[in-house]
Parts: structure tokens; C-alpha cells; sequence
């Protein structure tokens, strides 16, 4: 609702601005034409003088504290009066209260045995050539290490994290089990906690102050810190997200990872389908092949001695 002061302030433009009378300005503003010829006759340069002294020397407190104060000095003025003229000096400030993170219990840092089973997330900052803020969001695979996401913008709110994970997830055709996220406000969410119960993925949150619990995504961060970040400086959102894009492709093909004996997160992952093929095989041709008798097994594991009968108790001696 607009005050009358504001209505007033907004005549006098309309009065300077448009050539038309006061009367119709102020029915279209709909204020009293009278109110604009009131000119009040008290004098607030006293409290205006104190409360900007005030304002000065004690800029976190508020008006409570202020008045209390005046009242200290012996001065009776009215507390209305005070704050009317505390709110006509702009000083009303909403009050910050810090946001405290739950306490988490702290888990070990377990290694997956299988793709798709525990993805780790975490945010970067930093900033366009001009000025502009610039928010970077990763996401890797904890089982090879691959690289699944690195994009930058302005912002990235809850709702744009759920969206990126559900691109990922139809691009791999499967949500991951688990994911590792420390306590920010964009994984703490009530739409992201509720994705993620939909969808029956476990969050696994780290403690407040410890990057090291989540230690996957914080050494690739170094990398990606050192070879995109430092590396350059970025003109646009759309050009930061093709050179984040080039990393991410160098990083999953060629990158010799320690943590995958050497290998590339994508040679990796593709040696162990392998491997797993070819123990599916193994096992399908062990599950088909015709059982044998105890008798003929027993033969078939004793060699011939060159001479040796294997029917007799006491061989014959040529």
C-alpha cells in the first residue's frame, strides 16, 4: 500500500512532468487535494541528528535499542514520533538471521563397486570478465570418476539441479542410488529432499566445515580449478560452457586417473563391462555344461604315468 507521502511525491512529478491541473492529478492519484498544500510545523532536526549519531556509531542495532537510549538521555519524546522519523531516514533494516546447517553424522567415504551407484555433487564460484557472477556446478561418478556434469550460470537454484540430474539420468537410463552433497541451500530444499525421496535416492550430507568427507568431487574441483577456471577469462556464460565442455570430454577420454589404476574414467568403466561380460559368459558355460559321474570325474583327474595302470591297486612293473 502506498503512503501518503508517496502520493505526494508522485503529484509533485506528475505535476512537473505533465501540464494538466492539481485537481485532476490528484484524482488520478487519488489523494486529497488539500493534503498537498499541508506544510507541517514541527521541527524533527533534533531526532533526526540523534538518531543518525546513533546510526553511526551502533549500525547493527535497531530502533528498540535506539529509543531506549534517548529515553536514557532524559529526552520525552514520543515513541511514534521516533519511529516515524526512523522510518523517513531509511533506517529500518530486516533483521539477518544466520542460517545454522543440521548436524550431520559423519560416514566413511565408501568406494562403489558398480556404476551409477553414488554420484557426488558440488558448486563452484567465480566470475565473468565483466563482473558478472558466475556459479558452476559438478557432478562426477564415484565409481570410475567420470565427469557427468560441469556447467556454469548466473544462478542455479534446487529447481535447475533437479533438471540437470534428470537429463543425466536419461542419458545413462538409470537414477543413481546415492548421491554425496555438503549443505548448501540448493541440496537442502524441501523440492530437491522430495526429488529425491521420489525417485528413492539416499542423500548422503556431509558434515558443516568438512570438504574432506566428500573428497571425490573435491579433487576433481582442483583440476577443474587449475585447467578452466585459472586457465581463463570468459566473456559469457555460453562461452564458459563450451570450454567446460571441452575439459569434461578431454577429462572422461584421455585423463590417466590414479584412482583407476592409470586409466581414463571412460576406458575404465568400459574394461570393467568387459571383465563382467566375460564372467557372465563364463558362468552361463559352467551353468550348461553336462555334469559328469563321480567315477569319470575321478578318472579324468588322474594322469597316465606312462605305464602305470590307473585300474589296478598295485601297478605292474614292466
Amino acid at each position: 500500500m502506498v503512503g501518503p507521502s508517496a502520493k505526494r511525491a508522485l503529484v509533485s512529478y506528475l505535476k512537473d512532468k505533465y501540464e494538466a491541473s492539481l485537481s485532476m492529478i490528484c484524482r488520478t492519484v487519488g489523494l486529497a487535494r488539500s493534503s498537498c498544500y499541508y506544510r507541517t510545523q514541527r521541527d524533527d532536526s533534533v531526532v533526526e541528528d540523534i538518531l543518525r549519531s546513533y546510526a553511526r556509531r551502533m549500525p547493527t542495532r535497531g530502533f528498540d535499542e535506539y529509543y531506549g537510549r534517548i529515553r536514557q538521555e532524559g529526552l520525552l519524546w514520543n515513541r511514534k514520533r521516533v519511529l516515524r522519523v526512523y522510518r523517513k531516514l531509511g533506517l529500518v533494516k530486516r533483521r539477518a538471521v544466520k542460517r545454522r546447517p543440521p548436524s550431520r553424522d559423519p560416514q566413511p567415504l565408501q568406494e562403489p563397486t558398480q556404476l551409477n551407484d553414488t554420484y557426488s555433487m558440488d558448486f563452484m564460484s567465480d566470475s565473468l570478465e565483466d563482473g558478472r557472477k558466475l556459479r558452476v556446478l559438478n557432478v562426477i561418478d564415484d565409481y570410475n570418476r567420470e565427469a557427468l556434469c560441469c556447467e556454469g550460470s548466473l544462478s542455479y537454484p534446487s529447481g535447475r539441479v533437479i533438471r540437470t540430474l534428470d537429463r543425466i539420468a536419461e542419458e545413462r537410463r538409470c537414477y543413481p542410488k546415492r548421491i554425496r552433497v555438503d549443505n548448501g541451500p540448493e541440496f537442502t530444499s524441501a523440492a530437491f529432499t522430495d526429488w529425491a525421496v521420489a525417485h528413492r535416492i539416499e542423500l548422503l550430507y556431509i558434515q558443516p566445515g568438512k570438504p574432506t568427507q566428500n573428497a571425490y568431487i573435491e579433487r576433481f574441483n582442483r583440476h577443474f580449478r587449475e585447467d578452466v577456471l585459472d586457465a581463463y577469462l570468459f566473456d559469457s556464460y555460453e562461452q564458459f560452457n563450451i570450454i567446460a565442455d571441452r575439459f569434461r570430454h578431454d577429462y572422461n577420454t584421455y585423463h590417466p586417473h590414479a584412482g583407476n589404476g592409470g586409466l581414463p574414467p571412460k576406458v575404465f568403466a568400459d574394461s570393467c563391462d568387459q571383465d563382467l561380460a566375460r564372467s557372465v559368459e563364463s558362468s552361463k558355460a559352467k551353468m550348461n555344461a553336462p555334469p559328469l559321474r563321480a567315477g569319470a570325474a575321478l578318472h579324468d583327474r588322474i594322469p597316465d604315468q606312462g605305464g602305470l595302470s590307473t585300474g589296478s591297486k598295485h601297478p605292474e612293473i614292466v
